[in-house]
């Protein structure tokens, strides 16, 4: 409760009665929104769930599983390796009771996002790395997959070691007939990785989010981005809300950013006003660096309510329910 609405209760001397996160929400239609244009089919995975009366968790996993299977580019195994050639997958996965799990730095697994809830749902930890990650997931039935790069991956990789310039910039508008934007690109023309994040709310508002990704493309190995870290690239919370990112991972852990969104959302700022104040804390850090690279905040209020905001123009995101399904250019602060 805010301080607005305490004295609004006072008033009316409703200030005894006891709260909960659902005392004024009798129902709620079913909800997922996920990052980037390519959450399209990601939504309709977990659409699936939600739609037969499932979990927001249960939701946000399909989806994620979808994107690691069909993705060459920024998620799963076909995704593009770091400098050595490597592909490492990092994911989380977070429940509205604070439950999680997460791994990063996996290699040869195709699912690090069912590998995260395993970490989550069996472990007292909630987060799993390299090798350590690798064997636990072999340990819960994972299968160990071959680690040979697909045929676009290796295509850039081949690209990129003729100058090894790790050298990401911001997203660009792209030209072609599947839609106006695209995630980011590198200078030489090859899409730079972006996450997947996802979040949802189902018919009994319960509140679950999901990221997963193979990180930015040619890092040095073992780097690992906000995805992984709870409170970075996501957050989830019963009383306030759910929060991802998708960008420069290193600029939304240095603000703890999805935490923060979470938190100005407990403030009762709206989504958007919320990922907005957010993306102003990045831009306030260090303005000149702001300028060549894109954060953007996704957010999705307890009560069905969502919203976005970007430090660069490009950032869009992806929106399913029984009434809509659609992509949306989020707002953006440069």
């Amino acid at each position: 409760m805010n301080r607005k609405e305490f004295l609004r209760l006072s008033s009316m001397g409703l200030a005894s009665l006891p709260l909960s996160p659902f005392t004024n929400h009798v129902a709620a239609k079913p909800l997922i929104i996920s990052t980037w244009d390519s959450g399209m089919p990601v939504n309709a995975a977990g659409w699936k769930v939600l739609s037969a009366g499932g979990s927001a968790l249960d939701a946000v996993e399909a989806g994620a599983r979808y994107i690691e299977d069909t993705v060459d580019c920024c998620v799963g195994l076909d995704g593009y390796p770091d400098r050595d050639g490597i592909v490492t997958l990092d994911a989380c996965i977070m429940d509205d009771l604070a439950n999680c799990g997460a791994v990063a730095g996996l290699e040869k697994i195709r699912h690090p996002i069912s590998v995260a809830r395993k970490v989550m749902e069996k472990t007292p930890h909630v987060l799993l790395v390299g090798q350590g990650a690798q064997q636990f997931a072999l340990e819960n039935g994972f299968t160990l997959e071959d680690g040979k790069l697909s045929p676009s991956a290796e295509k850039a990789y081949k690209q990129w070691l003729i100058k090894s310039e790790y050298k990401p910039v911001i997203n660009i508008e792209r030209k072609d007939k599947n839609g106006p934007f695209a995630p980011a690109f590198f200078d030489n023309g090859q899409p730079n990785h972006d996450t997947m994040g996802i979040l949802a709310i189902d018919q009994y508002l319960r509140l679950a989010g999901a990221v997963t990704t193979s990180g930015m493309a040619f890092k040095v190995h073992g780097r690992v981005g906000d995805s992984a870290i709870a409170g970075a690239g996501l957050f989830v919370d019963r009383e306030a809300g759910a929060a991802t990112s998708s960008g420069v991972g290193e600029e939304v852990i240095r603000i703890c950013g999805t935490h923060l969104v979470v938190e100005f959302m407990r403030m009762g700022l709206s989504p958007q006003d919320a990922c907005k104040k957010a993306v102003e804390r990045i831009v306030s850090r260090d303005r000149e660096k702001a300028k060549v690279i894109q954060v953007g905040f996704l957010a999705l209020g307890r009560d069905g309510s969502y919203g976005a905001y970007a430090i660069q123009k490009g950032f869009v995101f992806s929106v399913k329910s029984d009434t809509e399904e659609r992509i949306i250019a989020s707002p953006h602060l440069l």
